[in-house]
């Protein structure tokens, strides 16, 4: 975890989500495909953005951004979506235009390999 990731240097696929939850900014993104570790985004996500009547929302000012380093929070997402392989994320909750949970509903062997340790299989 003390490696610069960039948003530059993952995938086409995860620098679109991470540009997705700062569109968002407060909100859900719902039922998330991931395949190959991978967010897809057909069929598409279902978004639920959070609206603070009077107050101030829209996206992160970091959308325009081209290249920026990925906060811990993301990276730990991205990491997740790895270990998980294929799966459906459920729901990812998003607050400040960040993940701080996730509900991942895991298929297959894909739990074997995500939560039960190497060394005790």
């Amino acid at each position: 975890m003390d490696q610069l990731i960039t948003k530059s240097s993952i995938s086409p696929e995860s620098a679109r989500l991470v540009e997705l939850m700062q569109a968002v900014n407060f909100g859900r993104i719902e039922d998330l495909v991931i395949r190959g570790g991978q967010p897809l985004f057909s069929p598409s996500p279902r978004i639920i953005e959070k609206v603070k009547i009077g107050g101030d929302h829209g996206p992160r000012p970091e959308i325009g951004y081209a290249d920026f380093r990925l906060k811990v929070a993301t990276v730990e997402l991205l990491e997740l979506f790895a270990r998980l392989g294929d799966g459906e994320v459920r729901v990812i909750e998003i607050r400040f235009g960040l993940p701080v949970s996730a509900e991942i509903e895991w298929g297959g062997n894909a739990i074997v390999r995500a939560l039960i340790p190497a060394w005790s299989r």
